[in-house]
């Protein structure tokens, strides 16, 4: 009994899973990975589609295409996506990423002073500095770039 490991599991495809791996295979818009194992799928389709000749018709590795027709033979379209890694879990959630964000917004620091500093905001929040830079940046929130820093009040600009 052949398992989905196997270089000669046989990939057969619907309509609709080719058109749309076609799609993935043409996108320009997607990354470049995930176009690449759709291309690798199509190729793969029908019988004595050796894992050989499809890793040298597109230039690859042939235990990428074994990986990739496994995948896709378990998985079908969803088994073509990233998996999820395994690392460290987020220390910091969104009600504290929120509060951050409020807090750089809409309120000053007592000091004095006309905008937050991502040390300011670390000491504040209890978030560690780098954290607040990187959401600061992800959120492209630039309180230091302008000259004099206004708060948002919620009123219509005139």
């Amino acid at each position: 009994m052949p398992n989905a490991y196997t270089p000669t599991s046989t990939i057969e495809l619907t309509d609709m899973e080719r058109a749309e791996l076609t799609s993935m295979a043409r996108s320009r818009s997607l990354p470049t990975a995930l176009s690449l194992r759709a291309r690798i799928v199509l190729a793969c389709e029908g019988p004595d589609k050796a894992s050989t000749d499809v890793a040298t018709t597109l230039g690859i590795d042939r235990n990428t295409v074994n990986k990739w027709r496994a995948r896709y033979a378990r998985n079908r379209l969803p088994g073509l996506y990233d998996e999820l890694r395994p690392g460290r879990p987020r220390t910091v959630d969104d009600e504290r990423v929120a509060e951050l964000i409020t807090k750089t917004l809409h309120t000053k620091p007592a000091d004095g002073a006309t905008h937050w500093s991502t040390r300011g905001l670390a000491a504040e929040t209890g978030i560690s500095k780098t954290s607040v830079a990187r959401y600061l940046n992800a959120f492209q929130l630039k309180p230091h770039r302008v000259e004099s820093f206004k708060l948002w009040d919620g009123s219509a600009v005139h």
